[in-house]
């Protein structure tokens, strides 16, 4: 894939960076170096090769995902200065 200067162009305008000629001719010779490199990576045999999360081996860390209330809905509305049944109590702004 390449870039020109008019796709630079408008990247740049859907970005919202303004960018004029001279920027405009570097970035497109910038982006193409881009895209050669990532073209370059798509030709890597990756098979038998598992994902990882990081370059050394570890595990991830899990725990059993419960829904629960917290269990200290009391603690959290302590400093409320108006709370009904564990809920914060507001003043009505619309009528």
């Amino acid at each position: 894939m390449s870039v020109d200067l008019a796709t630079v162009k408008r990247v740049a305008h859907l970005a919202r960076i303004a960018v004029n000629g001279d920027d405009a001719e570097r970035m497109t010779g910038e982006l193409n170096t881009i895209l050669g490199f990532v073209e370059q990576l798509g030709e890597v045999d990756v098979s038998g090769i598992e994902p990882m999360t990081s370059v050394t081996p570890m595990l991830m860390k899990k725990r059993e995902d419960m829904v629960t209330d917290g269990g200290i809905a009391d603690r959290i509305v302590s400093n409320a200065p108006a709370t009904a049944e564990n809920f914060f109590l507001v003043p009505k702004v619309v009528e």
